[in-house]
């Protein structure tokens, strides 16, 4: 496998320097294109992408001044703002080297050079050129995703007073730095509610992101939420920004954060009083500027009584409370969902469906959904890929796998453990050991759902 990098464009009138950076990075890079008359510059540009390119200062008139290449320098930039250029010259000295810095120019090499630092200059300036392609690319991102999202909340299908009520909320918070927790069971939307209350932010042009805190282990918590440095840990090969960096300027959603046992949470606390976060194995404290927002499917104020969550703790995250209905108690939304996942399905499997009968709509109205709006989505995907037709009848519709509410359940004991062990090793059961549907089934995160299975020894 080839080790070479780059593509280089070098723009010097002395052929005998070209020749020099040739020999020397021809062996290095993937592609070097010489050339003595600037005045070509734009057609390979037009012609090729190139990583860096090396510019002389000087070319045939104004020997010292600089000023050609000045002028070079400001069309490249015109036509490739995120260009890097290297300026190369025989009259090096700290004004020009800062003119040319402040010009546009990446860095500033003196020739006769030393091939060790001219190569390290050239490798330093291709990184560069990589780190503006992937900010590039993130940018054009999220303004597609912008484009595409561009209503307040145009993930959100819902008239009934409930989720109406979850817009309002939305709007009057959004624009504030106010930390805000999301309730809802399990497959609600609540990073869907997140996601909202960033996009209609002031920081929604900065990064959003998310971290599954249900899906961390103690032994990873703070290296993933604060970084680490190389050598922290055995793993640790090389330096790591954690979540919080990576979410400075924007926004930081925390999901699941019931799941986070007392000692973490207390270090959690104190990056939010501090709004500083310290690396695994480092000493320095580095500044984050986050907006937080936090959700969980359990009854934290129970846990605060049973002394499983801090009650300082959740007066820093829950300065606005979004409480999401589940889909049971928003049955007049069943029509408008149905017809919205209707329209995405049919037209990724290419069926021809347009409607659903009043029939269907009354059968996915009377099921229970403990799923909530995920289960249904997966219904809905479900009936439209078995469909065999240009319509939908009640009987590709199975919810018949899923443990109806009015099933008869046989309970011989008043013992809570006793009968929350039944129940929990029921639903592994008729899920053949699928965790992911039986903690969804039961109401719970993956994370809970393996801490009561050992417990209970299933």
């Amino acid at each position: 496998m080839s080790t070479k990098k780059g593509r280089i464009l070098a723009v010097d009138d002395n052929s005998d320097i070209l020749f020099a950076l040739k020999m020397l990075l021809k062996p290095h890079v993937e592609m070097f294109v010489a050339e003595t008359d600037p005045s070509l510059i734009p057609d390979h540009l037009n012609k090729n992408y190139f990583d860096v390119i090396l510019l002389d200062m000087n070319f045939n008139k104004d020997a010292i001044s600089g000023n050609e290449g000045f002028h070079w320098l400001d069309v490249i930039l015109k036509m490739d703002p995120a260009a890097v250029v290297l300026f190369i010259t025989a009259y090096g000295d700290v004004e020009k080297s800062v003119k040319a810095i402040k010009a546009g120019a990446a860095d500033f090499i003196v020739k006769p050079w030393q091939n060790e630092k001219l190569l390290a200059t050239i490798w330093s300036a291709i990184r560069l050129k990589e780190s503006k392609n992937e900010v590039s690319q993130l940018k054009e991102k999220q303004k597609e995703i912008n484009t595409i999202m561009d209503k307040p909340f145009a993930n959100f299908i819902g008239v009934s007073e409930g989720m109406q009520k979850v817009f309002s909320t939305i709007q009057k918070v959004a624009a504030t730095d106010a930390n805000v927790l999301i309730l809802g069971e399990n497959g609600t939307g609540k990073e869907l509610v997140a996601r909202a209350l960033h996009r209609n932010s002031n920081r929604s042009e900065e990064p959003f992101i998310s971290v599954d805190l249900g899906a961390l282990s103690e032994t990873l918590f703070e290296s993933e939420l604060f970084g680490h440095i190389k050598g922290a840990f055995t793993d640790a090969r090389t330096d790591r920004p954690g979540r919080f960096e990576l979410a400075s300027g924007g926004t930081i959603f925390l999901d699941e954060i019931g799941n986070i046992p007392l000692p973490l949470q207390a270090k959690l606390l104190t990056v939010l009083e501090r709004r500083e976060v310290t690396r695994v194995g480092a000493n320095r404290p580095i500044p984050v500027d986050v907006r937080l927002i936090c959700a969980t499917n359990m009854n934290i104020s129970q846990m605060i009584g049973e002394k499983h969550f801090r009650q300082d703790l959740l007066y820093r995250i829950n300065t606005v409370e979004i409480d999401i209905p589940p889909l049971r108690e928003r049955c007049d939304d069943i029509p408008l969902l149905a017809d919205h996942f209707l329209k995405i399905y049919s037209k990724k499997y290419n069926k021809k469906i347009s409607s659903f009968g009043s029939k269907i709509i009354e059968k996915l109205s009377s099921y229970s959904w403990p799923g909530n709006v995920r289960e249904f989505q997966h219904v809905i995907e479900r009936a439209i890929i078995m469909s065999e037709g240009s319509e939908l009848s009640p009987s590709d519709f199975q919810l018949s796998s899923h443990l109806d509410a009015s099933e008869e359940f046989e309970i011989d004991s008043f013992n809570l453990e006793k009968v929350e062990k039944k129940i929990i090793a029921k639903v592994l059961k008729r899920f053949k050991g699928n965790i992911s549907r039986a903690s969804a089934e039961l109401g719970l995160t993956r994370a809970s759902l393996y801490r009561r299975m050992e417990k209970y020894d299933l």
